[in-house]
């Protein structure tokens, strides 16, 4: 199975399955000197990491992450770092009833049609469990940026479950730390907990859409036609499991709106500094940062694992029916959110990188 490395500079390779004795990611490209220890990266996986509350998996892992190189002293030394991540909760037999039936909504049978063999006990590859690498990655990749760019800020948040929006009225950053949900919208963490409360017992599920910032990026990052920052940033979030559409901005709302609307006018700011009256482009524009928040939104699908009996056939073309046991997340949206910060902190590395490659400094100047 190939493709499994994403990046230009700072490149990223994950490893591993869901239900095999370790997962990791193995970093190339990650400049020397960076300060970075295990602790530093488990602050982010920690926030990843199923069983924390009951609307995510009761799966119990401590996603206690080992550095095996590429660090010494405290710094990173310029060659590969490994991550390493081992599985202590799994329960293979779950699955033991599946072996022979596609599961709908999965990548069983895309799996099976295309290698002729799967991994059946809990997705393998495919498994949302994958994704801890990428938050390990992403963690040293926060690191990076701080020692580069100073000041830059990613923060990611749930802004719907199913039918049940925010109200950007109540926009508080302060509260996405303090509900289980990642949500800026105090109110909507209260009435989605009832909601997801009756989905979760009646074994159902419900998808969700995640919205991540980068903040305090400086203008320039990207380039015209194939290295676009927003052509990366679309790809990574789109990689993620259970992703089915990616926005930038304004997004599929763009579309209704008209050109004098959706232009974002610039004037000169106090500083000396281009300011904008609006920020419909997402912080981008050409595929080049304008300076402005980077503005990404993913929609997650509901969990494919659900407790409900679904129509399927077996590897033999029989039609059968099947129920999913197992520890599954009522809304796997919810754990997308670190993920989804992760993956934008890997994009916004490896595109300061790229910059700093092929120009250093921005060199056109406005006044």
């Amino acid at each position: 199975m190939s493709m499994n490395t994403f990046g230009h500079l700072f490149r990223v390779t994950t490893w591993g399955e869901s239900h095999g004795p370790a997962l990791g990611a193995t970093v190339d490209g990650c400049p020397p000197g960076v300060a970075i220890t295990e602790a530093t990266i488990q602050h982010w996986l920690d926030r990843r990491k199923p069983g924390q509350n009951k609307y995510t998996t009761q799966r119990r892992e401590a996603d206690a992450v080992r550095i095996l190189s590429g660090v010494f002293e405290g710094q990173t030394t310029g060659t590969p770092v490994q991550l390493m991540i081992e599985n202590t909760d799994q329960r293979s037999k779950d699955y033991g009833d599946i072996a022979e039936k596609f599961r709908p909504g999965h990548a069983d049978i895309t799996y099976w049609q295309k290698y002729g063999i799967r991994d059946y006990r809990g997705g393998g590859r495919s498994s949302a469990r994958e994704t801890a690498a990428r938050v390990a990655a992403g963690g040293l990749a926060r690191a990076a940026i701080e020692t580069l760019a100073p000041g830059v800020e990613i923060k990611g948040y749930m802004t719907r479950i199913g039918a049940h929006e925010i109200d950007r009225d109540r926009f508080d950053w302060s509260q996405i730390d303090a509900n289980p949900f990642w949500t800026p919208d105090a109110q909507a963490a209260q009435r989605w907990a009832e909601y997801l409360d009756g989905l979760r017992k009646s074994g159902n599920s419900v998808g969700a859409v995640v919205e991540v910032v980068a903040r305090g990026l400086p203008a320039g990052l990207g380039a015209p036609v194939y290295g676009k920052l927003d052509t990366d940033l679309a790809a990574a979030m789109m990689s993620i499991n259970a992703v089915k559409g990616v926005e930038i901005g304004e997004g599929m709302a763009a579309a209704t709106l008209t050109g004098e609307d959706n232009a974002d006018e610039i004037f000169m700011g106090n500083d000396g500094q281009p300011v904008y009256s609006s920020n419909h482009a997402g912080g981008i524009l050409g595929g080049i940062s304008t300076g402005q928040d980077v503005v990404v939104r993913f929609a997650v699908k509901p969990t494919s694992s659900i407790l409900k009996t679904r129509q399927t056939i077996t590897r033999s073309g029989e039609a059968t029916d099947i129920v999913t046991k197992g520890r599954h997340d009522p809304c796997v949206g919810i754990r997308a959110v670190p993920v989804g910060e992760a993956m934008m902190a890997c994009v916004i590395l490896d595109h300061l990188l790229l910059h700093r490659g092929q120009v250093g400094e921005n060199r056109g100047a406005i006044g």
